[in-house]
């Protein structure tokens, strides 16, 4: 009987537990419980996310420092792109896919840029970048730049107009039309002048002085200075970068001034250009005739217009 008694409480907990287990309440617990257990939101060991790892390397591009060449003189530096896997990802997973077009990338700024470098002339951009700018030097005349404006707007290009600081206060109102069309405004100095041949106080008049002229009609503060005829010393580069401007140069020279054929100088013209060029022109008949044909023919080659600012920019162009 004591042995019976002893037994009893076992068999009571076994029998306990059997209910309980067979009861619909604990399933429901039970199975909300699990529900309710956190997922990982990693994405290791998902096939898709190993395929991206794999394929970022061969995607990701380190920048470019810009550096002193020995033949383009200074060079400006060029953004990088690294894979976003986070974001990449999630992308594809939204999409069930895995394609480069859902790729998110991140620029990637050098260590050395332009503005790090020793003073010295500009004539192109990075060679990466599939940019290029259309320089217009302007000292004579505004005869044919209504004509320019009217082809730069129909076709939506941004161009740098370096404008010779007697031309501003002579032609107020061509220099505002240029500057109303949203193009940029740079500097060309105060009278053509052989700045190579200037002392080093005639090269701070003449840049000075056109400083003054372009804030008093214009407002504007010039970045970027282009000597007359392309004419230049250490004296100049250095004096212009004191004066907060980087001297620019050219990669392609249109020759319009010697009123060519607008297209086949159009033609020569666009064959020359490359990702960075900076292609030298000025508001002459040949100029304003074969411009559209100009941007036309770049653009097929699959080059961006812009700004010489912005294709000095280390902005990443992506195509």
């Amino acid at each position: 009987m004591k042995k019976l008694l002893l037994s009893l409480p076992f068999f009571f907990m076994i029998i306990t537990t059997i209910l309980v287990n067979s009861s619909p309440l604990y399933h429901f617990f039970s199975v909300h419980n699990e529900e309710a257990a956190p997922v990982s939101s990693e994405p290791s060991g998902h096939s898709m996310y190993e395929k991206l790892e794999q394929a970022a390397g061969q995607w990701n591009e380190p920048p470019r420092d810009a550096v002193i060449d020995k033949v383009w003189k200074a060079l400006p530096g060029y953004n990088g792109r690294m894979v976003n896997m986070k974001a990449s990802f999630e992308a594809m997973k939204e999409r069930g896919r895995f394609q480069k077009e859902d790729v998110v990338f991140e620029q990637v700024p050098p260590k050395v840029h332009l503005d790090d470098l020793p003073p010295a002339p500009v004539y192109r951009g990075n060679p990466a970048k599939p940019a290029a700018a259309l320089m217009i030097n302007v000292s004579w005349g505004d005869e044919y730049i209504p004509r320019m404006l009217k082809v730069l707007r129909e076709e939506k290009v941004k161009a740098t107009f370096f404008l010779e600081g007697r031309w501003v206060r002579n032609q107020p109102k061509a220099a505002k039309m240029i500057q109303e069309e949203g193009h940029e405004i740079g500097s060309h100095a105060y009278s053509h002048p052989d700045m190579a041949a200037s002392s080093e106080e005639e090269i701070k008049q003449e840049l000075q002085e056109t400083d003054d002229v372009l804030e008093a009609v214009l407002s504007e503060d010039p970045v970027l200075f282009a000597p007359p005829s392309g004419s230049y010393s250490d004296a100049v580069v250095e004096t212009a970068d004191q004066l907060g401007m980087h001297t620019i140069l050219w990669t392609v020279d249109t020759v319009d001034w010697k009123d060519p054929d607008p297209s086949a100088m159009a033609s020569r013209t666009a064959d020359k250009v490359e990702n960075g060029s900076l292609i030298l022109m000025h508001p002459t008949s040949a100029a304003s005739s074969g411009l559209k044909e100009i941007i036309e023919q770049i653009r097929a080659d699959g080059i961006r217009l812009d700004t010489v600012s912005g294709v000095l920019d280390e902005t990443r162009i992506d195509r």
